[in-house]
């Protein structure tokens, strides 16, 4: 990642627009250059910035950590299979804002009168042989007895989305995540950001900043607006029918 971010640097650009782990790249080589940025956690936990408000430097952007979302998917999983009583959650510690998921979700549980089991992933799939984590968290969860599966999202869990997926069809676990990707690798249900959308709104601030803004009084914006997928597909091969109420208010269908 440094070297891809050594070259952009070398183009001299006016503005950086990135994401995800390129981000901690341009902050490893001190770029002065203004970088906007599209991320899935906390920026100030992931130490981006210093404040959501007040960047306070360089770097400013969208974070579609959206914790109100978190419980939402709980509710809506709940609301489509009342029969749900322990729900297990597969999640990365090492993504900024994870814990303040993890709370929320505990918090939403427990007024749903369901449990929840959480299962960490430290694991990157990009190293050779640290796979081995995620297929022993696939056997802990059968045999905690969960009957759902609620996968947070960043980019390394989509890396290995359709492996996610695939465990969860195998074990008959209704799937839930943030991002319509997940569902359109194999997951039920994601009700989250549209985060194509969220990267068209990276270029105000592009245009902001090309208009003389400084990037540390552009204040970190979080979505506004959120999209329900359903995968058609694997709620038959899960037997389940997709209740009306559910069906209308979908943005998108998977068949």
């Amino acid at each position: 990642m440094e070297a891809a971010a050594r070259e952009l640097l070398a183009s001299d650009p006016d503005v950086i627009v990135t994401q995800e782990f390129m981000i901690f790249a341009m902050q490893s080589l001190k770029t002065a250059k203004p970088v906007v940025f599209g991320f899935s956690g906390d920026p100030v936990e992931g130490k981006l910035v210093q404040s959501w408000p007040h960047p306070g430097g360089n770097f400013t952007g969208m974070s579609y950590l959206a914790l109100e979302l978190v419980g939402k998917r709980i509710e809506l999983l709940k609301e489509w299979l009342p029969q749900t009583r322990r729900v297990a959650i597969l999640a990365r510690p090492q993504h900024p804002g994870e814990h303040l998921e993890r709370k929320a979700s505990e918090a939403v549980v427990g007024k749903l009168g369901i449990e929840l089991s959480y299962f960490p992933y430290h694991s990157q799939p990009s190293v050779p042989g640290t796979l081995g984590e995620l297929e022993t968290a696939f056997r802990a969860i059968v045999q905690d007895g969960c009957d759902a599966l609620v996968i947070f999202p960043d980019s390394v869990m989509y890396e290995i989305s359709g492996r996610i997926a695939q465990f969860a069809l195998d074990a008959k676990l209704p799937s839930v995540s943030g991002w319509s990707t997940f569902a359109r690798k194999g997951c039920l249900m994601t009700y989250g950001p549209n985060v194509r959308d969220l990267y068209r709104s990276l270029a105000r601030y592009v245009d902001r900043i090309l208009r003389g803004a400084a990037p540390a009084e552009l204040p970190i914006e979080i979505p506004t607006k959120f999209y329900l997928a359903i995968n058609l597909n694997t709620a038959k091969a899960l037997g389940l029918a997709v209740p009306d109420k559910l069906l209308a208010l979908a943005d998108e269908v998977i068949e």
